[in-house]
């Protein structure tokens, strides 16, 4: 069964779940913002649909290990260590998500058929017939391109809710010669129709050094490739960061900073 879900607002979205009686939705912690007094949460170290994490009732000793595992593996990825589970006993529950920066949310359909894969936090919320994985993109273009290396993997069927930073743009990259280059810190999500790579930004010459340390990119763009759909975001997660440590520092800590502060408006 679908979740009801309606996003409200623009760049800085939250996720409204209508729960219907037999629902379950799980989310990441701290992607919870409110729910009714009819929704029942609780937190467990497995996914409702992970046939191996049985954490409570029915999985045993052996299940609890295996849960215990794979939250091991969540957290060693950066990615939470538990989730929280939410469904209604009885009529219709109210339920607020949200992604933990200022952006753009999806509701993507899971058809049993298609895998997802995002960067890093991108995962939100799931309903129970959707599976949350970790998987690697080789150590190679891991430490080629910075992103990427860790992934979150989505499959099986149901309702799943991914966030991001900015503003979202969806684009097929067969619709543009078949290849699009990205930052990767662009990247929120594909299919997998999309082949995910990682290539030398130009030469190393002096031209393509020019262009890696002042064209900020770096020396890797990411490549995806296929005939699928790609999910692009207009903030990097690094630019934010860049943006509130240097907005963040008092006037007098700026030495010669200071006096672009009298022209660039207050910094109360």
């Amino acid at each position: 069964m679908t979740l009801d879900v309606q996003l409200v607002g623009s760049t800085t979205q939250m996720a409204v779940v209508t729960l219907r009686p037999g629902q379950t939705a799980y989310c990441e912690a701290g992607k919870f913002l409110f729910s009714s007094g009819d929704v029942v949460m609780e937190t467990k170290l497995s996914a409702p649909s992970d046939p191996h994490g049985k954490d409570s009732g029915g999985g045993g000793f052996g299940g609890l290990l295996r849960g215990a595992a794979n939250a091991g593996k969540r957290m060693l990825a950066g990615e939470s260590f538990a989730f929280q589970h939410f469904h209604t006993p009885g009529g219709d529950g109210l339920l607020g998500l949200a992604g933990v920066l200022p952006g753009e949310m999806r509701h993507l359909e899971l058809d049993g058929s298609t895998t997802w894969f995002a960067e890093k936090d991108a995962f939100v919320a799931a309903e129970a017939g959707v599976h949350f994985d970790i998987a690697f993109s080789g150590l190679g273009q891991g430490a080629m391109g910075g992103e990427g290396f860790i992934l979150e993997k989505f499959t099986g069927r149901g309702s799943l809710l991914i966030a991001g930073a900015g503003d979202f743009i969806d684009i097929n990259p067969a619709d543009y010669g078949g290849t699009i280059r990205v930052d990767t810190g662009c990247i929120v999500a594909w299919d997998d129709r999309i082949t995910y790579g990682v290539e030398t930004v130009g030469r190393l010459n002096r031209q393509g050094i020019m262009s890696a340390v002042f064209g900020g990119e770096g020396l890797t763009l990411a490549t995806l490739r296929g005939n699928g759909r790609v999910i692009l975001q207009s903030v990097t997660i690094e630019a934010f960061a860049k943006a509130l440590v240097k907005n963040s520092t008092k006037p007098d800590q700026q030495g010669l900073g200071a006096i672009g502060g009298l022209f660039g408006g207050s910094r109360d």
